[in-house]
Order: structure tokens, then sequence, then C-alpha cells
């Protein structure tokens, strides 16, 4: 079903298809450890059973509707330090593919790594980063991307043919994410933490403007200005410059 990309380096050059797993990030990572394991291998399966999102949430995927795949990776050259600059890559790599296919449509990264398409859920990404010693040994980077999927049981999410109106060819959009995550990871390699980092702030979901948020269990109300190069994400709240790791801070939503 699935074929090699023609237009990538290495990325996708060694594809693994399973028609059902659990989780592709788990066979990706059993894949990775093997000697000889190809950096940019991809696992990909029809029916995820049992997929983690962020936040130690599930994700659900209609089978044979959308693409939920794993990437894996071999990041020695970057400093555990800097290893957000990898979830910014991916994150920009599939806004770049998503504009592709949707050039109208509003694309957005909603901090850390989710993607917003006109204001919807349509992706989720969870990267496993796992170290030996002071470098990144191996990386995968799950997607969870609702392409085909029409009906949801939460109003917040959408998929690329309910926005589009029409289906979408599976290896196709499959081929053109991996080419554009190619290319921004080869911004990290490159360093280009500067332009990477000025992309993904640019593209960053409430940025810029008075929304609610839960901080300490409390609504508060606040604008973010950011992220700093350890990911953390800065928000603005009564006049004070803070910043919030990762389950510090949620995204409230006014009635």
């Amino acid at each position: 079903m699935y074929k090699i990309p023609a237009n990538t380096l290495f990325m996708g050059h060694k594809l693994v298809l399973v028609p059902e797993c659990h989780s592709t990030n788990d066979e990706a990572q059993r894949l990775l450890q093997q000697k000889g394991s190809a950096d940019g291998l991809v696992v990909i399966t029809a029916n995820q059973t049992a997929g983690r999102g962020q936040r130690g949430n599930t994700w659900f995927s209609e089978p044979g509707k959308n693409l939920t795949f794993s990437i894996g990776l071999k990041p020695h050259f970057l400093n555990p330090k800097m290893q957000f600059y990898l979830s910014m890559a991916v994150s920009l790599g599939l806004l770049d593919g998503l504009t592709s296919l949707l050039p109208e449509a509003e694309v957005k990264v909603k901090w850390p790594n989710d993607m917003m398409l006109n204001g919807k859920k349509t992706c989720g990404i969870l990267i496993e980063n796992q170290l030996m010693g002071l470098l990144l040994d191996r990386s995968v980077v799950g997607v969870g991307l609702n392409v085909n999927q029409l009906s949801f049981s939460m109003a917040t999410a959408t998929s690329l043919a309910k926005e589009a109106g029409h289906a979408f060819d599976l290896n196709d959009v499959l081929s053109l994410l991996l080419e554009k995550l190619e290319a921004r990871y080869l911004l990290v390699k490159a360093e280009e933490f500067e332009r990477l980092k000025y992309d993904y702030e640019h593209h960053l979901y409430w940025r810029d403007a008075v929304h609610d948020f839960i901080v300490n269990e409390q609504p508060v109300s606040g604008i973010i200005e950011g992220v700093s190069e350890e990911g953390k994400l800065e928000v603005l709240l009564d006049g004070t410059h803070r910043q919030f790791a990762f389950k510090e801070i949620s995204y409230g939503y006014t009635k």
C-alpha cells in the first residue's frame, strides 16, 4: 500500500508496514535498537490499537482512514539540552505539509506539538528520546494525523478531508509529509536554530492575543509570547513574563 518516498534523501527509505499493532512508537523503538538499523526508518500501521498521546492520553484513529506512523532517528549530533529543537522541526515539517495540502486553511502549532487546522486538532505528535551519556542516542517520532475520517467523538477534532471537502490518497500524504519532515530535520542538523525558533513561534496557536489558561488548577488570562530553548511556554500573566514547563499550564476555553 505504502511506497518509499521518491523525494527524500533517507527518511522513509526503510519503510515497515504493520497491518495492526499496539503502538508504532514501540515497534520503531524495537527496530531502532537493532544493529545496523536505518536512520529515518518509518513504521506505519492501518490500525493502531493502543497509541499514546501527550499527557498520557490515548490516540484513537479509525482504521484505514488516517495516518499513524513513527519515524526512528539517530540525532547523535544534538545536545540533549537542545532536544526541543527536534520537536520544533517535527511540528514545522507537519505544518509545511498541511499547508501544502490545504493552502487556504489556517494551520497552527499548539504547544508543545499538536497541530491545529482551522482551530481544531487534526494531528498529535509524541516524541520519545533516549539518552546515552551526554548524547541523544535515538529518537522516535510518533505521528497521528486525521486524514479521511469524518466523524469524531469530540467537537474540537477535525481532519484533512473534513476541512477540504474531499478524500486524500494516504500514500501521497505520507510521502509529502516525510519530505517536509526531512527538510526541517536537516535544519536541526545544520544548527539553523534561530530560523527554527522563529518559524515555530510565528505559527504558535493563540500567540499575541489574550486567552484563558489553567495554572495550578486556577483559571487565568494571559498572552503567549513564545517558547524558550528548553521548550518552556513563555506567557505574559498579569504583567509578568513567566515560563511554564509541560503540564504546568493547560489551555482553557472562554465560554
